[in-house]
């Protein structure tokens, strides 16, 4: 993928362009008229567009219309000359980023380019979901395959595992991620405002309705609707919601008219529905009609494997102010992979932020998690059942992985002669690497 497609049918402000553009390190395709930047772009789409207002073959904004067909997100910046700024402003209502009057220097082309480059990450950069373990990949490709259909979704998972996140991401792959994505938490309204909030209310419907307002699921039209804890949701609610998921009709209180919708909902729960219909806290059909397509993330203490790349990230994510990189320390990386993180995904970007807050040198020491209390219960329930020796395994596996082989600060950490490290290494038949370091 090129980050720039540079179309104008004008050769030496093309070819200038081009020339400036690769000067400084960016990666450009060239079209001379509308036909030639739609197949190009085809063939090899670019993150970003920049395209001539007129053009002997078409405008800009067929273009723009072209291309939008084949990746919606696309940003596109016009140059125009004066005559054709209608045209241009026309286009920026239509969605595209921005517009330059001709002519234009090329310091300030790609002064814009590259704020609208930054703002918009690709698609697959933009992930938010870290996917080393084997669990999570095959999560992440199953959501990748429903995106495209047009069945609800249901997503359960403990809190602070990235549900919304999830939802997010299905959402953009989706033939919907031009439309909206309306979030609701049903646990953030009382009963009494929940339907309103959810259906709309015409005038006059209850005390204090002195207009008329749509609710979420028509603010969602065209999109999708994420429902977030469903579990929360009053039971004398269900029924309506139910039947709004059979006959894709919406009916505003204080109105007898049907509302036709056109919506996708994505439900989250961090409780069991199936427990909570058995405990008839939740309608039976309701949760089978919500759970056409059931997803459920694995909590972190059971994909060990991502707890250190979701920790890298966070570490990007918030470090970048900073004029000194931080990184993790040896010990720290191993108190992150051996802790069992109640909290989950949330509860490691606060220990990342406040290693990054109290971080005086190159590296976060341990103390960023001094303050994180580690539940006995959750402890006793993650070993149980664990031979001795697999705890000195993984023990032994997960130190030397934190201090990337090294016997001696793997001894240091653990209290050991570096003997008994090697010979652990070789009982346990750990990789070669390790013995002989």
């Amino acid at each position: 993928m090129s980050q720039v497609l540079l179309v104008d049918d004008e050769p030496a402000v093309r070819l200038a362009l081009e020339a400036a553009f690769q000067q400084r390190g960016w990666s450009v395709e060239t079209a001379a008229g509308s036909g030639e930047a739609v197949r190009k772009f085809r063939n090899m789409p670019s993150r970003l567009v920049i395209s001539d207002m007129r053009m002997p073959d078409g405008s800009g904004i067929e273009v723009m219309r072209s291309v939008r067909q084949l990746a919606p997100e696309t940003p596109f910046i016009f140059f125009t000359a004066f005559g054709s700024i209608p045209e241009a402003v026309e286009a920026m209502k239509h969605g595209a980023c921005d517009y330059l009057v001709k002519p234009v220097s090329f310091e300030q082309l790609e002064l814009v380019a590259a704020a609208f480059l930054k703002n918009r990450a690709a698609p697959e950069e933009r992930s938010p979901m870290i996917a080393e373990s084997d669990c999570m990949r095959r999560l992440m490709e199953r959501a990748r395959q429903i995106a495209s259909a047009e069945s609800d979704v249901l997503i359960e998972a403990e809190s602070g595992t990235g549900k919304e996140l999830l939802a997010r991401m299905i959402h953009e792959r989706s033939r919907r991620r031009t439309g909206p994505l309306v979030a609701v938490n049903c646990a953030a309204f009382p009963e009494t405002l929940l339907e309103s909030e959810l259906f709309g209310h015409a005038r006059g419907a209850f005390t204090g309705a002195v207009t008329a307002r749509p609710g979420k699921f028509e603010a969602a039209q065209g999109g999708t609707l994420l429902l977030d804890e469903i579990g929360e949701m009053p039971l004398h609610l269900q029924p309506k919601l139910l039947r709004v998921l059979q006959q894709r009709e919406v009916e505003r209180l204080g109105e007898t008219r049907p509302i036709t919708i056109d919506v996708r909902v994505i439900a989250t729960t961090n409780r069991s529905l199936l427990d909570l219909v058995r405990e008839n806290k939740f309608r039976n059909d309701l949760y089978y009609r919500l759970a056409v397509i059931p997803l459920s993330i694995p909590p972190l203490r059971e994909r060990r494997e991502d707890i250190l790349p979701l920790a890298e990230h966070f570490l990007r994510k918030y470090g970048r102010p900073r004029e000194e990189v931080c990184s993790l320390s040896p010990e720290l990386s191993l108190r992150l992979r051996l802790h069992t993180w109640p909290g989950n995904v949330r509860e490691l970007e606060n220990v990342i932020r406040r290693g990054l807050a109290l971080c005086r040198g190159q590296e976060i020491g341990s103390d960023a998690l001094e303050q994180v209390q580690e539940s006995p219960a959750q402890g006793t329930e993650m070993l149980t059942g664990v031979s001795l020796r697999a705890v000195e395994r993984n023990l032994l596996e997960n130190t030397l992985r934190a201090t990337n082989g090294n016997r001696t600060r793997a001894a240091e950490m653990l209290g050991v002669s570096v003997r008994t490290i090697r010979n652990k290494v070789r009982l346990y038949g750990l990789p070669p690497r390790w013995s002989l370091q």
